[in-house]
């Protein structure tokens, strides 16, 4: 891959087929590469660990994995708002950073449900903390007219850690069957790696309108030019199964042995990086709704394929690449919508906003399908999940008509 950097956004605002993305963009993409080996090494053995290593239930692991896709909603507005009211995003991300490598280091002693469920707390409070003012430096250090394809940029190098992960957690676990705390030293290694990549390279930049008051920032989070993709965001992520219950139905359906499991995070994370650039220009061009639309019509036909599968290699690999695909046409894709939505003083805030809305979603989905499950089996509770996307899509796509214009 090939990626060219400069420093700061053009005068002019636009950015033609050869512009370049920021350097700040790419610094900030090897700092979530080293975050990502470290999260990803976690979350990819995390089912396995929970339901089979420690024997704790199915529901549990529901629970738990709710918590993982939800409590950084707590703290991802309060994150953006100290973006916007200090305009110190570097340090505010740093915090957050620094909190989810100590995590990894604390699953260790961590062998009950209520210490697991702590420990993912503490990491996902960072998380929360760190995305938004993360993003918020993306969006200032780059173009207008080219959002899509920096956060295209920072997104593929986001994934790279993603897919190394999984593959660096079943190496581990090849070499140590079993060896559940060789995984999480490693990640905490990555992790420890990763915070200081980001106090010591990235640059200390401040974004614009710092002071902004509490007051005006509520404002501008009320205002109609965002109401409209908040409600389309959240709808969708009500619709949203989460990544671990899609693996775990496509092990269930065939004769996947546990140590490959890992492998299925690696497929997704590959389709994603390659799609990532591609996708985030192809928004800038054709629009950013249609894209992110888009790419939940591939998470439909994720849930089809995977309701479907019997077990073969083919329909597994057709459910990871379309999955793949969901997250480069929405991961970078929502933020770069949302940056244009909102001024630059309350950027931070915004975007904070919409990720809040849909993790939100999807802890609550998280909990609901866990039950669905248990009830319905897997396959129907999919038929189920994708009966309800449909109806998702059409109406966020009512809400979204026009608002690239």
């Amino acid at each position: 891959m090939y990626i060219t950097i400069r420093d700061r956004p053009g005068k002019n605002g636009t950015a033609g087929p050869k512009a370049r993305v920021a350097t700040t963009v790419v610094l900030l993409g090897v700092v979530s590469l080293l975050t990502d080996i470290s999260s990803e090494m976690v979350t990819a053995v995390l089912p396995l660990y929970m339901t089979a290593e420690l024997g704790l239930s199915l529901l549990a692991y529901g629970v738990v994995d709710g918590l993982y896709q939800g409590v950084s909603a707590l703290v991802r507005i309060f994150g953006g708002y100290l973006n916007d009211r200090t305009s110190r995003p570097k340090w505010v991300a740093a915090f957050g950073y620094g909190i989810s490598a100590l995590s990894r280091i604390a699953l260790i002693p961590a062998h009950s449900f209520a210490a697991i469920t702590g420990v993912i707390t503490a990491d996902r409070l960072g998380k929360g903390f760190r995305t938004a003012p993360r993003d918020a430096l993306i969006a200032d250090a780059s173009e207008p007219s080219m959002l899509g394809r920096a956060f295209g940029v920072h997104r593929t190098l986001d994934t790279i850690g993603a897919a190394l992960g999984p593959l660096a957690a079943f190496g581990l676990l090849l070499l140590v069957p079993g060896g559940y705390s060789s995984v999480f030293v490693a990640s905490f290694a990555f992790g420890l790696l990763g915070v200081t990549m980001l106090v010591l390279f990235v640059p200390d930049l401040r974004t614009p309108g710092g002071g902004l008051a509490a007051k005006r920032l509520f404002r501008e989070l009320a205002s109609p030019r965002l109401r409209k993709p908040l409600l389309a965001a959240g709808l969708l992520g009500l619709c949203t199964v989460s990544d671990g219950f899609l693996y775990l139905s496509l092990q269930h359906s065939g004769e996947f042995a546990a140590r490959w499991f890992p492998l299925m995070y690696v497929g997704t994370n590959v389709v994603y990086l390659t799609l990532a650039i591609p996708l985030g220009r192809l928004a800038d061009r054709v629009g950013r709704a249609r894209v992110f639309l888009g790419g939940h019509a591939a998470l439909l036909l994720t849930y089809l394929v995977a309701g479907g599968s019997s077990g073969g290699l083919i329909a597994t690999l057709v459910a990871l690449g379309l999955l793949g695909a969901y997250y480069a046409a929405t991961d970078g894709v929502l933020p770069a919508l949302i940056s244009k939505r909102v001024p630059a003083a309350a950027r931070g805030s915004g975007i904070a906003a919409a990720q809040t809305v849909v993790v939100l979603a999807r802890f609550a989905v998280s909990l609901s399908f866990a039950g669905l499950w248990q009830l319905l089996g897997p396959q129907h509770a999919l038929y189920l999940a994708a009966g309800f996307l449909v109806a998702g899509i059409g109406v966020a796509g009512w809400l979204l008509k026009g608002i690239d214009t």
